[in-house]
């Protein structure tokens, strides 16, 4: 519109007679059942609670003064000409036809609507408008908006008068029946006026005129007719929207608009669980006046802002303007220098988690192999562990089961393990990894085995569960085999070498990690060595018993080359708390 501020005015309430109480506008929570016009945010609608007739119809008219958002004074006299028909303030929607309030301007507050209680007509003049900055000084250039606050049907007419600028169409109402509007003339003069033409559910129009101190409504009633009156300098409004899954479900954002020198605040508070945009939130700004729209985390939240990637972009209507706009910038909070008169500029807040890991323990099947077996999970980028935890508990129970949530970058890869801890055997559970992802819009592949590894995304918030599940009832043996060089021809024992004529000893260590004993006289081991050694048949093996005790007795052995043939004898003991039952048997061979 290319103007410095502008003021919007529509009709009705109650006010005490000769006086001039501070009140103040409300803004619309929603756009209606049509969300239409789209500027519904920027207009503040008067409440006229503090309407006296006795006043507005005597010599001196009511005075009225009103507190606006941005700390500016909107002032002006209203006189009746007639107490016949009587006007009445009244809530929106002032009848169930009305637009304003259920088609349009959903959930104005206060007493918003100057209604006729019967049939009629009547003259409602709006004398010495002002505004008058938080400063105190006179604010110059203004806009004056009236319109239609019921329905305007046959034999029904609104007719507005300025002393200021022609008056612009500036929105329309749709109504509640599709098509129906009044008929229109004067647009683009000082006059203008609606004259109804059907007995439908009429939509309305609103109308401008810039910097008028002096404005006249003249209202024909067939059977009741009403106006309303908001005020509309620059506007700024402010929303906010989630990309992503929140990182805590408890976590909601505080976003407003603040006067720089005043510091005079509006905010809104996100709600739910959803993504938005929320409700917004909007203020009428004088011209000349510097604000700053800012984003915060709301009180009961458990995530810091710090969590969230911040982006701010704001558009504006007025597109002659010359006010800078962010445009994707990372910010919290920004600064408008000065806003032009006409300026309606709209910003959204939108956060980006930042890919958030969680990694929790779960037992299936009969919990627990040994009560004191545990487990410790562990979120890693590379060799560099992020997030770690140790279960404690026993049987079925698990305590200390999460990792904390991990803070990721995006498009880096992470590892979901674990390691056992304490008696834990992890060769005697299942492992199974199951992960969701609270971004319900994600591409993300997330990972089904054990380890598993994971690129999130921004918005991601990926919780993983690692069950196990304790093998049924067995004898399972493990067998290791070590090697070390005991002596060569020329340097004996001391510091030996691999060479020929060398001897080196092998050990292999048996252990059950199974629940069960083995049968009596069931184990054999057997083993073969490379070509390039040959069995040292001189050297007795070795039977070490390990601990605790493997149960077994000695260790016969047969060599038929190139094979080695190791039969301990006994049942060998099943695992307990106490640990694996063990045993060892160390032999010797030569290199050719």
């Amino acid at each position: 519109m290319g103007f410095i501020g502008r003021i919007l005015i529509w009709l009705s309430a109650l006010l005490i007679p000769g006086f001039a109480l501070a009140a103040s506008c409300t803004y619309a929570t929603n756009g209606g059942s049509t969300g239409l016009p789209t500027s519904w945010p920027t207009y503040c609608w008067l409440d006229f609670s503090t309407y006296n007739s006795a006043s507005v119809t005597s010599a001196g008219g009511q005075n009225f003064s009103y507190s606006l958002s941005d700390g500016s004074t909107l002032s002006f006299t209203l006189k009746a000409n007639t107490a016949a028909p009587g006007i009445t303030p009244v809530a929106a929607p002032s009848w169930t036809g009305a637009a304003f309030g259920q088609a349009a301007f959903g959930g104005v507050g206060g007493l918003p609507v100057l209604y006729t209680s019967t049939g009629g007509s009547v003259t409602l003049t709006f004398s010495n408008i002002k505004v008058t900055s938080p400063s105190g000084g006179s604010v110059s250039t203004y806009q004056f908006i009236i319109g239609d606050g019921e329905t305007t049907n046959s034999g029904e007419s609104l007719t507005y008068t300025t002393n200021g600028g022609s008056w612009t169409l500036q929105d329309t109402m749709p109504g509640l029946t599709a098509g129906a509007f009044p008929a229109v003339a004067g647009v683009g003069s000082t006059t203008v006026s609606n004259t109804g033409n059907d007995t439908n559910y009429d939509g309305g129009y609103i109308y401008g005129s810039n910097t008028p101190t002096n404005v006249s409504a003249a209202i024909v009633a067939g059977g009741l007719q009403g106006i309303v009156v908001g005020v509309r300098f620059a506007s700024v409004t402010v929303n906010k929207r989630i990309v992503g899954a929140r990182a805590n479900s408890a976590d909601q954002f505080i976003y407003g608009v603040t006067v720089i020198s005043n510091s005079n605040t509006v905010s809104q508070t996100s709600s739910g669980t959803g993504n938005g945009p929320f409700t917004p939130i909007a203020m009428a700004v004088a011209a000349g006046i510097s604000v700053k729209v800012t984003d915060a985390m709301a009180a009961g939240s458990i995530t810091p802002l710090s969590g969230y990637a911040p982006s701010l972009t704001c558009t504006n209507s007025n597109s002659g303007s010359s006010t800078a706009l962010p445009t994707n910038q990372a910010v919290t909070s920004y600064t408008f220098g000065t806003l032009a008169f006409g300026d309606n500029i709209s910003c959204t807040y939108t956060n980006t988690t930042y890919p958030l890991l969680t990694l929790t323990k779960s037992l299936g099947g009969t919990a627990r192999r040994f009560s004191t077996d545990e487990f410790t999970m562990n979120l890693s980028n590379g060799s560099t562990v992020l997030g770690t935890t140790t279960t404690t508990g026993t049987g079925s129970t698990v305590a200390n089961g999460s990792t904390p949530q991990v803070q990721g970058a995006a498009g880096t890869t992470y590892t979901l393990n674990e390691a056992a801890s304490g008696t834990t055997d992890l060769t005697q559970y299942a492992q199974t990894l199951a992960c969701t992802n609270a971004y319900a819009g994600s591409t993300t592949t997330l990972p089904t085995t054990v380890p598993g590894t994971v690129k999130p995304a921004m918005g991601d918030v990926i919780s993983c569960t690692l069950t196990n599940k304790a093998a049924a009832a067995n004898a399972k043996l493990t067998i290791v085999k070590s090697v070390s060089v005991y002596s060569d021809p020329i340097n004996g024992t001391t510091n030996p070498k691999w060479i020929p004529g060398a001897l080196v000893r092998y050990t292999l260590t048996v252990t059950n990690t199974g629940t069960l004993s083995v049968d009596t006289n069931k184990i054999t081991i057997a083993d073969a060595v490379p070509g390039t050694l040959t069995y040292d048949t001189t050297y007795t093996p070795v039977f070490t018993q390990g601990t605790p005790s493997s149960g077994l007795t000695g260790a016969a052995a047969a060599y038929s080359a190139p094979n080695l043939t190791i039969t301990p004898s006994g049942t060998m003991a099943g695992a307990t708390a106490a640990g694996e039952p063990n045993f060892s048997v160390t032999f010797q061979a030569k290199v050719n």
